[in-house]
């Protein structure tokens, strides 16, 4: 343990050596080599295109960073804040654009992955005033009453306000363009960490760091112009956290109660709020976002899980756990899924057990350091979602984009 400690302590220091510029150039440099090999080794079209677009974006931001970095009386705030537009441009909104554009011209789902197709329609089906949760297990078998798609496309696994991404595209009754999802939802995201950063009260750097990490580099850009439906979460939960370290209480229970009711990602930080929210005086504000939390996840969820209680759950708890006897397009070649792969029975098994054994050793870890802090729940929530992740019997190996976003934002608001 010392040893990975002094590890650790000698990385921070190397990397603050870099300076600001030097750093830029490092992130937009890998950043460069990710979307190559995305161009290069990727199976989706959608990220193959991404990569191939993006991959000089990021060599050209790489390279301006290493030159301005030589000369000591360059502006940083301002031309570090410029460039990462530019790359932003070239790495979010060109490729969105393009990919967006292709899609509406040729309507081939090649340009765009599978969940952005599951929550047009859920939109569509919303906008219909009728319930997006349509696939079920019933004696051992799946209903899909979706017809024409894969039967893992049938299930919307998200929170009834992921849906309401899809509502604008199905206006128009036409896929692709400035109302396909990806749009609605990155627009969302750039403006919800736009008030996040104004309200944060941290450098002009670090709050360029925390915006180049959820949406310019690889860890936002590409998930924002292929999929996207992690961004809005992430950028909620951004909010979320600024408002709590504010002592915003009211506004923060409420947009923690938005973003819970989008996906389950966003769960472990709103269940840990009351842990740490505090009031101007100092008292804990446990009982006022909790309430907050509550009452908005309530009103927006009931309806649908009233409903149908069975097929609300399937499609949200168990199709995502792997549960459902459906395979996931989302399962990676993670621990979890390997041992899962090789005796099925373990699929119904470890999940579970992780979460058991692991929320045992967090609650230990949080009642040793009571009462917690805010940056110490945003770390303690990077491991557990880590350990989660590699346990799980389906999940992508993009979900470290929450771990990643979690202890960035620990390190900024620690002040």
């Amino acid at each position: 343990m010392p040893r990975v400690r002094g590890t650790g302590l000698a990385t921070q220091q190397w990397w603050r050596r870099q300076g600001e510029w030097g750093s830029d150039s490092l992130l937009y440099g890998a950043s460069a080599i990710v979307a190559l090999g995305i161009w290069l080794g990727a199976k989706e079209h959608a990220q193959v295109l991404w990569g191939e677009l993006s991959a000089g974006p990021y060599l050209l931001g790489a390279l301006i960073a290493l030159t301005l970095a030589r000369g000591n009386s360059v502006p940083k705030s301002l031309w570090r804040g410029a460039l990462a537009i530019l790359v932003g441009i070239g790495s979010v909104l060109a490729p969105l654009l393009i990919e967006t554009s292709l899609r509406a011209q040729h309507g081939s789902s090649q340009y765009v992955q599978p969940e952005v197709q599951v929550i047009e329609r859920s939109g569509a089906i919303l906008l219909g005033l009728h319930d997006p949760y349509r696939s079920f297990v019933q004696n051992g078998q799946i209903v899909n009453e979706v017809s024409g798609v894969p039967a893992f496309e049938s299930f919307f696994p998200y929170l009834p306000l992921m849906g309401a991404f899809g509502i604008p595209s199905a206006f128009v009754h036409h896929r692709g363009g400035f109302l396909d999802a990806r749009w609605i939802m990155t627009l969302f995201s750039l403006l919800v960490l736009l008030i996040a950063l104004w309200l944060m009260k941290a450098t002009n750097g670090q709050r360029l760091r925390i915006a180049q990490v959820l949406l310019i580099l690889p860890t936002g850009a590409l998930f924002a112009v292929s999929g996207g439906d992690d961004l809005p979460v992430l950028a909620g939960l951004l909010l979320g956290a600024v408002l709590l370290k504010r002592r915003n209480n009211e506004f923060a229970g409420f947009v923690l109660g938005l973003v819970v009711a989008m996906k389950l990602t966003a769960w472990p930080l709103a269940l840990g709020a009351p842990l740490v929210g505090r009031k101007s005086d100092g008292r804990s504000a446990r009982l006022i976002l909790g309430t907050w939390i509550t009452a908005t996840l309530t009103v927006i969820v009931t309806p649908f899980l009233l409903r149908a209680p069975h097929t609300f759950l399937v499609n949200v708890l168990e199709f995502p756990l792997g549960l459902a006897g459906v395979t996931s397009p989302a399962a990676s070649a993670l621990p979890g899924h390997i041992l899962t792969t090789i005796y099925r029975p373990l699929g119904h098994v470890l999940g579970p057990l992780t979460f058991v054994v692991g929320g045992y050793f967090a609650v230990r870890w949080g009642h040793r350091r009571h009462p917690l802090r805010l940056e110490q729940l945003l770390r303690l929530f990077a491991v557990s979602i880590t350990v989660m992740m590699l346990a799980s019997s389906a999940t992508r190996i993009g979900y470290l984009i929450y771990p990643i976003n979690l202890w960035l934002w620990a390190s900024v608001l620690r002040a």
